[in-house]
């Protein structure tokens, strides 16, 4: 069982609906009262996903931070995930609307905050038998970079390489990606787990479906970019 489970695991039985195909379109403020995958302490404040993601990546003495991946969309007839934090409410949710504007708007994903605002798309390339899925991160201005953050392409059966451009230029691998909730993210040159991935399981041991997952991020990687190949990996097993 993972650090940060509670009882009262709940699944949402409905979704709210999209009134039109837009990137920018935002969660309505009926969030707050939504159904949780876990509930919320009763005076447990709300924050926005961008403060919770800044504290993460500030608390480096904590050793590990739990997400939860809800592998449906909260877009009725869209198609994306929805990750909550380890407080239980929506931190992130990944759509494409189920857009019908061409070929590459089809290929393309959004990755946004709980308020609707864009923090990177992701975008199948295919060139023959070969696939590779492109992130580029959006500015605060909501205009999308010119060249890739990151990109994926399957390198066997059971595997992935991931490279990180810009000034970082780190390397990373998802060993058992063709599994669609048991993998793990590693640093490709010292093999160090950064990030796993499995099936929730309650504080009473009832394991979820495989549509309902358990991520464990290490406080040394940047969670946007792990939360971005979870994406990636959701994409190759045809889970959204």
């Amino acid at each position: 069982m993972s650090v940060g489970d509670q009882p009262g695991t709940g699944i949402p039985s409905q979704r709210p609906s999209a009134s039109r195909c837009h990137q920018g379109t935002t969660t309505s403020s009926s969030t707050t009262s939504m159904a949780k995958i876990h509930p919320l302490p009763a005076d447990s404040p709300f924050p926005s996903s961008a403060d919770e993601l800044q504290s993460q990546q500030l608390q480096k003495q904590a050793a590990v931070y739990n997400y939860t991946v809800w592998m449906k969309s909260l877009v009725f007839n869209g198609n994306g995930c929805t990750v909550y934090g380890a407080d239980g409410g929506v931190a992130f949710r990944v759509d494409n609307y189920g857009c019908r504007g061409g070929r590459e708007r089809e290929n393309t994903h959004f990755f946004m905050d709980r308020a609707g605002n864009t923090l990177i798309s992701i975008r199948r390339k295919s060139f023959g038998m070969f696939k590779r899925w492109e992130a580029f991160r959006y500015t605060n201005n909501g205009e999308e970079a010119k060249k890739p953050w990151f990109c994926v392409q399957k390198v066997h059966k059971n595997g992935a390489a991931v490279k990180v451009h810009g000034s970082t230029g780190r390397a990373y691998r998802i060993d058992g990606c063709s599994r669609k909730s048991d993998y793990r993210i590693s640093g490709a040159d010292d093999g160090a787990a950064v990030a796993t991935i499995e099936r929730k399981q309650t504080a009473s041991g009832v394991v979820l479906g495989e549509d309902v997952l358990t991520l464990v991020v290490g406080a040394e990687v940047d969670h946007l970019l792990v939360l971005g190949l979870v994406v990636v990996c959701g994409l190759m097993n045809r889970c959204l």
